[in-house]
């Protein structure tokens, strides 16, 4: 059970599988699809591969592949992976980042360490603009959020800023949008700025 949870804990997303089973590779499919990057663990190629499907069926798992585990948590098998699928669970972090992106004019996902971001920030401010700030690398969610911003198209994640609840994008964009005289009018208009 021990190794179970060394290995679960390793990534946000963990799947437990064998490289033959059909039903595994339906739910790393949905995975992917969903924009998430999941740790594989092929028990079928491990040599401890035996004793963890052992300790896995210990812990409650009828079939013990595939096994997803959420955060470090044992979610379930197909069906119970399926059913958390069909009822939306999967689209949480989604649903977070696009109601934090629209609760102000100005909103900007970021990395406490990341440069581009903090140049990002200054340049609003200096415009006379009060962004929200929402630091992914201090946010619980923050990972799962991330994964998000990048299926809405973020590629790099970080800085993403939403104005009038719309992406506009990243560094580039804003860059370009402020040396072409086209970022204060958008910002009028979303009532990030009155001048």
């Amino acid at each position: 059970m021990e190794a179970i949870m060394r290995v679960a804990s390793k990534k946000g997303v963990v799947i437990f599988s064998k490289s033959s089973c059909c039903m595994c590779y339906a739910v790393k499919i949905l995975f992917h699809e969903l924009g998430v990057n999941p740790l594989i663990h092929e028990l079928d190629q491990d040599p401890e591969g035996r004793e963890m499907e052992k300790a896995l069926m210990r812990m409650g798992c009828n079939t013990p592949v595939p096994s997803v585990f959420i955060n470090g948590e044992f979610v379930g098998s197909t069906n119970e992976v399926m059913s958390l699928h069909l009822g939306g669970t999967f689209r949480i972090a989604m649903d977070k980042v696009m109601k934090l992106a629209s609760q102000k004019a100005v909103v900007i996902f970021s990395k406490s360490t990341c440069c581009m971001s903090h140049a990002i920030k200054s340049l609003f401010y200096d415009l006379g603009v009060s962004p929200a700030i929402y630091e992914l690398d201090e946010e619980s969610r923050g990972r799962e959020m991330e994964k998000a911003l990048q299926r809405l198209g973020c590629n790099p994640t970080v800085p993403a800023v939403f104005i009038g609840g719309k992406l506009v994008s990243s560094t580039n964009t804003i860059m370009s949008l402020h040396l072409s005289g086209a970022l204060i009018p958008m910002l009028k208009e979303a009532g990030a700025i009155w001048l």
